[in-house]
Formats: C-alpha cells, sequence, structure tokens
C-alpha cells in the first residue's frame, strides 16, 4: 500500500491524475485558445476557477491510485437527492448552484454574508488527493480541488467561546427533491471541534479532477474532512456558525448508537452491524481483496494529538 501522505511531493498534479479526465479541460485551453467556443465557455467560469490551469501542488496528497471520475460522480451518497448510490448521479442534473451566498455567524468578530465568489476570492486554490473511507465499509482515491478550512476560518476572527464549528447544507425541496422525504431531519447539519477545524488537513472543496465540482457531489462549495468517515464532509454549504457547545449533528441526533459526533475512521470500532476492520475500494475488480483500514484513514501523523487521553470507543 502506497503511503498516505507525502511531505513534500515533487510530483505535479499533471503526473499523477489521469490524463484523460483531468487535461481535458487544461489541453483544449492550451491547445485551442483560439477557439470561440472555448471562449465563450471559459467566459461563463467563475472568477475564481479561472485559475486552476495553475492549482498549486499539496504536500498532504496522497500518491495512491486515483479513482475514475466516473467512479467518483456516480457512486456516492447525497441524500438531498435520494437514497441509492446512484441517485445523487440521477437526480442533481437540474440543480442550479447559482447564485450561491454563504452566511457566516455565531461566536466570531466577522459575521455576515457573502456571494459564493467574494467568499472564495482570499484564498489559494490547490489540489488535495485525499482518501474517502465511508462509514459503510467502501472508500475512494480523490483529487479535490479546495482551500484550507482552517485559513478561511481564522479571517472571521473567532472569539474565546468558538469551541466548535457548525456546517449547514441549503435546505430546498424544490432543488433537492430527496429532502420531500422525512429519511433524515433537514437541513443536514455536521460539525467539528475547532481544533479539528483549525488542522491543516479539512478543506474546503469546490471542484474535483481539475473542474468545477459536480452537483451529484456537493456544488458549489463542501467540506473534506479525510480522516473522519465520509458523512462528516458535509455539502452543498451556506451557513457557517461558530458555537461554544457541540452541534446537535444530523446522523448523530437520527442514530446515536450508530453515528458518533467524532466519527474518526477506527478499524478497533465497529458501527454496531458491521466491521470497520476492512474497506472495500470502489473501481476494482469484485474479486479483489478488501483493504486494511487505517486508524483515523492513514492520517494519525497529522491528527492523532487532537484525541490523545480520549476514549475513542467512547467518544466514536
Amino acid at each position: 500500500m502506497a503511503i498516505l501522505i507525502k511531505k513534500p511531493s515533487d510530483i505535479k498534479p499533471s503526473e499523477i491524475t489521469p490524463k484523460s479526465v483531468y487535461l481535458d479541460r487544461r489541453k483544449f485551453m492550451k491547445h485551442s485558445i483560439a477557439s470561440s467556443l472555448l471562449l465563450a465557455a471559459d467566459a461563463m467560469l467563475p472568477a475564481w476557477a479561472k485559475q486552476w490551469p495553475e492549482l498549486a501542488n499539496s504536500a498532504f496528497s496522497t500518491d495512491e491510485k486515483l479513482n475514475s471520475y466516473e467512479d467518483i460522480t456516480t457512486y456516492n451518497n447525497f441524500y438531498e437527492f435520494g437514497t441509492g448510490k446512484q441517485d445523487p448521479a440521477r437526480n442533481a442534473g437540474e440543480f442550479n448552484p447559482k447564485p450561491w451566498s454563504i452566511t457566516v455567524e455565531g461566536e466570531c468578530n466577522k459575521t455576515g454574508t457573502f456571494d459564493l465568489e467574494d467568499f472564495i476570492k482570499p484564498y489559494a486554490l490547490e489540489e488535495r488527493i485525499y482518501r474517502l473511507r465511508c462509514v459503510e465499509g467502501w472508500s475512494m482515491v480523490i483529487p479535490w480541488v479546495g482551500f484550507s478550512l482552517a485559513d478561511m476560518l481564522k479571517t472571521f476572527e473567532p472569539n474565546s467561546k468558538a469551541k466548535y464549528v457548525e456546517f449547514t447544507t441549503l435546505y430546498d425541496k424544490s432543488r433537492m427533491p430527496g429532502q420531500k422525504r422525512r429519511v433524515l431531519n433537514w437541513p443536514y447539519v455536521e460539525g467539528l471541534r475547532i481544533d479539528e477545524a483549525m488542522n491543516d488537513l479539512p478543506i474546503m472543496a469546490v471542484g474535483l479532477y481539475g473542474d468545477i465540482l459536480p452537483n451529484q457531489n456537493g456544488a458549489p462549495i463542501r467540506l473534506v474532512v479525510p480522516w473522519k468517515y465520509g458523512f462528516k464532509s458535509i455539502k452543498s454549504i451556506v451557513k457557517i456558525r461558530f458555537m461554544e457547545t457541540q452541534p446537535e449533528t444530523t446522523w448523530n441526533v437520527s442514530a446515536p448508537n450508530e453515528y458518533g459526533f467524532y466519527s474518526n475512521v477506527n478499524p478497533d470500532v465497529d458501527h454496531p452491524r458491521w466491521s470497520q476492520k476492512k474497506e472495500r475500494r470502489i473501481g476494482e475488480p469484485i474479486w479483489a481483496p478488501k483493504i486494511e483500514t487505517k486508524m483515523f484513514n492513514g492520517y494519525g501523523e497529522q491528527v492523532a494529538h487532537l484525541y490523545k487521553g480520549m476514549d475513542l470507543a467512547k467518544y466514536f
């Protein structure tokens, strides 16, 4: 198994990502710049997306084999568009994430509602190739495009009462048809302890595979926390709130004996209905052996200190 964290990497994103997908837009820009079709299409991109051909390389990226764009965009959970793995891809096509704004409130010195472009503008985008481990026992390797969550949060100057950060997904049944069913308490809410949120690893993702984030993967902006089970990486975020008390997160409220607030990847703490010791890598042949799941999804060097002295079976 390849080492999960390289520091720092000398490999360019273009050298480790399949060119057939990752470089599609870049090659088009480079070799067809005179095309009026290209110019029209590029003009429609948000200003913050036009810097993507110059994406910075991250020292935190894994060098493991990437899942295909098709794997990532057609097999995932996003209950706002249905409970089946293919439902988000089927049902999110007409979702329009424009215009989009994000409200920041709570225990911080700077609050307000911000247009997405203004919200993203201050931060340098980079590619982060992370493993994603679902609580259901499957995993992927995904090349996200995003920026540091910690850098973003510091902009709003959290005060001494800010012990947690709460994130909320858009609630709009007319745009997200899965919300018409009460399979969960809408809107979807997730949260992190403030020191978790200020770690170097979490990002706010706005793209994957070098392109704008697809609707079914959480457009236009989502959280990615690679050492936690995938449901912690909340999608289509419209509100961020700094809090003194622990947020009531959606899955923890729905089934507290199955989904803890922390939900760190932990092969030593099984889900009540299945083992967490191994995972199935999506895209591999059905006869391929399962992968041994690593503590904190292999990111222990970066995050284990956050939980020193904690009983991780109790605080799961």
